[in-house]
């Protein structure tokens, strides 16, 4: 139960961490192109744990074979999830891309059902139900101006990709989650993701280098605070919580992020609360308190069960 609990309580952190995420890109937007906000906090992080993952490796004994997985897991998952959001939502609208993210935790339980062998029992459904009323409360505005119509279908399919790929990373790291540090998760994902994503920086943004003198102090607070928070703190602390948790936990617990999202647009950009979005963040956070509590009980009562059966000859 105290386990539990913690990893309940880091996720929280996790999801705090990941709202502050719009925040920062709009920090930076104005002088940083869109793979550079990507591509050179990852860099950096890499950087950064570099020397403690290679102490480890020697010590654990592994093979370089072993980290090979991470190839699959970032090729086909984390990149697609980054950059096809990206393109998509250049092809598409921003309001389509909010909307449509709000199906990752569905297509999360379909690989978690597929991979993993998890199951939607009763709390699930009610706690995502009652997630999805609230995020919807407080995408309002986000709703009324989608629109899915053919002159967009080539952004909506990538954003839908991205999902999809975003859906499989998470399931694939809960799969190999007992083989791995949470550091050497981290390190992994994200060499292969700057290797990607160097070609791109290169192509479409080579000017970046130059202006990094120019970045203003706001700039620097969004890019300072994709590197150590977004990129190193809270995915450290993500995928310790996967170690403890099911994969369609953590996938329906990132409605957080909307309803932390909220409040922070309002201090830090000045955006206006409204009353449906204050009554939706509630609805999220009940939805989540569900999910933590009573599924939490819901599955030790069946670690319990599983324990007291009797031995099968």
């Amino acid at each position: 139960m105290k386990k539990s609990i913690v990893s309940w309580s880091i996720l929280f952190f996790c999801n705090l961490i990941w709202a502050f995420h719009f925040t920062s890109i709009k920090l930076t937007q104005d002088q940083v192109g869109p793979y550079f906000t990507v591509w050179a906090p990852m860099l950096l992080a890499t950087i950064f744990l570099g020397p403690f993952v290679v102490r480890d490796f020697r010590k654990g004994g592994k093979k370089l074979s072993d980290a090979l997985i991470f190839v699959q897991l970032a090729a086909l998952g984390a990149f697609p999830s980054q950059v096809l959001m990206t393109w998509g939502t250049q092809f598409s609208l921003a309001s389509n891309a909010a909307i449509m993210v709000m199906i990752l935790p569905v297509v999360t339980a379909v690989f978690a059902f597929l991979l993993l062998n998890e199951k939607m029992n009763t709390a699930r459904w009610i706690s995502f139900v009652i997630a999805i009323a609230g995020v919807a409360l407080c995408s309002t505005d986000d709703i009324k101006r989608v629109d899915l119509s053919s002159r967009y279908a080539l952004g909506n399919v990538l954003i839908f990709l991205a999902i999809l790929g975003n859906a499989y990373y998470n399931v694939g790291c809960k799969k190999v989650a007992d083989r791995f540090t949470e550091m050497e998760m981290v390190f992994y994902t994200y060499l292969v993701m700057s290797i990607l994503l160097t070609p791109l920086v290169l192509y479409y943004e080579p000017y970046m280098f130059g202006r990094i003198p120019e970045f203003t102090t706001n700039t620097w607070i969004g890019m300072i605070s994709l590197t150590l928070f977004h990129n190193f703190l809270s995915m450290l602390l993500f995928f310790k919580a996967l170690k403890n948790l099911d994969a369609t936990q953590v996938a329906i617990s990132n409605y957080l992020i909307t309803f932390m999202g909220l409040p922070i647009a309002a201090i830090w950009l000045g955006e206006t609360l409204n009353q449906q979005a204050i009554i939706g963040g509630i609805l999220v956070l009940a939805s989540t308190l569900i999910l933590s509590i009573v599924d939490n009980k819901v599955q030790q009562k069946k670690v319990v069960t599983k324990n007291q059966e009797p031995a099968r000859l």
